[in-house]
């Protein structure tokens, strides 16, 4: 995904997985896999768990790359470019989908 095109794309999470945030990191494991199979697990880190706080169904991306600009020591560039990124990998793991 480009940054520029994805801006004011809105995306939600699917509901076929259960979180847990634990010691600070969130862990998402899919249900629709086996629970033993480990890499249908996903641990996120501080960063990425504000990010996947941010994914609600109503949040434009510009305003969770606004967020992560302005709350990490990351230029808009950057930060534009890890969140797409990441929403990329969440996409593909089918995790979220595009509200917009």
């Amino acid at each position: 995904m480009e940054p520029r095109n994805l801006k004011d794309l809105i995306f939600s999470k699917k509901d076929d997985f259960v979180t847990r945030e634990i010691a600070g990191e969130t862990i998402i494991v899919p249900i629709r896999k086996q629970a033993g199979d480990l890499e249908s697990i996903y641990t996120l880190n501080e960063i990425g768990t504000v990010i996947w706080g941010m994914i609600d169904g109503k949040t434009k991306v510009r305003q969770i790359i606004e967020a992560i600009h302005q709350n990490y020591t990351a230029s808009p560039e950057e930060a534009a470019k890890d969140v797409a990124e990441f929403l990329q990998s969440l996409k593909e793991a089918g995790l979220i989908q595009s509200s917009k």
